[in-house]
């Protein structure tokens, strides 16, 4: 998965999610929460919804890795890795 796709996906799950987010540039490396209305709950069905998405299952103790649109990025591309090395 290349990081555009990742972008995108993540892009898609947040206007779903919190549709104000969708009008929003959003600064790589801020907190989501800082940027926009997202509560816990919000993030817990972001997270949810982008791993539905991805067809994966991300462990709750890496949660805090997807607060963020480079976080995101890097947590998926390093989690991607393994698989896309078995193939």
């Amino acid at each position: 998965m290349t990081e555009e796709q990742v972008r995108t996906a993540v892009q898609e799950t947040l206007a779903r999610v919190a549709p104000e987010a969708a009008s929003l540039s959003l600064h790589p490396t801020a907190n989501f929460r800082d940027q926009f209305e997202f509560d816990s709950m919000d993030f817990v069905s972001f997270v949810l919804a982008l791993d539905k998405m991805l067809e994966r299952r991300t462990p709750e103790a890496d949660y805090p890795r997807l607060s963020s649109l480079a976080g995101c990025i890097a947590y998926l591309a390093e989690t991607e890795a393994p698989a896309a090395r078995g193939s």
